[in-house]
């Protein structure tokens, strides 16, 4: 991996967070990460937007959520986004920010971090099974929810 960096999403980062570009077939699997900028205003103790850098380039983008008290276990410590710019795919950053977030959500006190995931032949899947999720279960859409022992 390289010398990768966590910087929350703020006003100086957020144009170029949005920016990322992704691999063609992957739009279906990612939504703006400014979506994620909104949530932060409905309930900012829970959310945890962060853009990964590389030197001065943002890189990456990772949204990661901490709700001890959600209804559904699965979304009490999980990873809600995480986009990498397609150029970069492949040199570590996604597992950078996605291990950067499951110790954030350990300090907190959590013994997993959870992610869920449609299924498709560009989607995460690999992504998330090859850093060490396991599936545990899947939503009666047919995503499927994924869990990092910590």
């Amino acid at each position: 991996m390289g010398e990768f960096r966590l910087e929350e999403l703020s006003a100086t980062n957020i144009v170029a967070a949005n920016n990322l570009t992704l691999r063609p077939g992957q739009e279906a699997f990612v939504v703006p990460p400014t979506y994620a900028i909104a949530d932060n205003y409905i309930d900012p103790t829970t959310t945890w937007p962060r853009v990964v850098l590389d030197g001065d380039t943002v890189v990456g983008f990772i949204r990661g959520n901490f709700d001890p008290d959600a209804a559904q276990e699965e979304f009490r410590s999980a990873v809600w986004r995480v986009h990498v710019a397609a150029e970069q795919q492949g040199h570590g950053i996604g597992t950078f920010a996605v291990l950067a977030l499951a110790d954030e959500a350990r300090q907190r006190g959590f013994d997993r971090l959870t992610a869920l995931w449609e299924p498709g032949e560009e989607g995460p899947e690999a992504f998330f099974t090859n850093i060490g999720f396991e599936v545990i279960g899947e939503t009666q859409y047919g995503e499927k929810f994924g869990a990092l022992k910590l």
